[in-house]
């Protein structure tokens, strides 16, 4: 399975990226910019193109850019997407004085997302910090995904289980994002309050 990670050059892209290659899949790393993109999949051992280029070649696409740019890539990117199933990895947060807050908006950026494409959405990745998912070894914690359409979220349940030490958790429909993306804020206040690099497991789930 060719997979592309669209927005493949930040941390999170990147570490996914290597962790998807070691997995056994074939990756492509994305950019707005070709040559970034190239010289980022130069040093990872994979192939590199401009977001659409990537997206038109993959059985599966990743959405890991920013928040703030991940709706707006998505429709951007639709007519490259077509039908190819989308895995949304971006979490909106505001930083505060107080902590790491999500935002209020009331519907998912997969949920958005959905709305601009054909194509079928899901969700997950959310709790897997970057520097744990580029580490030496895969971050021995669950992953978490949900999703509407069922062929879809066995594609990234399988793909989950891959890239890390723990289990692929099926947490539900599309509108569950909402929480998954918030989840992201309460694993960044845990992170800063214990200067840790923790991760989240399920009990009681064989």
């Amino acid at each position: 399975m060719k997979v592309a990670v669209v927005g493949g050059t930040g941390s999170f892209g990147l570490a996914l990226a290597t962790r998807l290659r070691e997995a056994g899949y074939s990756v492509v790393i994305g950019s707005r910019d070709e040559s970034r993109a190239r010289e980022a999949a130069t040093e990872l051992g994979v192939d590199g193109a401009t977001n659409a280029d990537a997206a038109g070649a993959a059985d599966l696409v990743v959405l890991a850019t920013k928040a703030d740019g991940a709706v707006e890539t998505a429709r951007d990117l639709r007519d490259a997407i077509g039908s190819t199933p989308v895995l949304s990895v971006a979490s909106e947060l505001r930083f505060t004085p107080g902590g790491v807050l999500p935002t209020p908006e009331a519907t998912s950026i997969a949920e958005r997302i959905q709305a601009e494409l054909a194509a079928p959405v899901v969700a997950g990745l959310h709790s897997l910090a970057a520097s744990n998912l580029g580490g030496e070894s895969a971050p021995d914690e669950d992953a978490f995904v949900c999703g509407d359409d069922a062929g879809t979220k066995a594609i990234v349940l399988e793909l989950a289980s891959r890239i890390t030490g723990g289990r692929a958790i099926d947490a539900g429909p599309l509108a569950s994002a909402r929480a998954l993306e918030g989840m992201t804020a309460v694993m960044v206040n845990v992170n800063r309050r214990y200067r840790a690099h923790a991760g989240l497991r399920v009990t009681g789930v064989d």
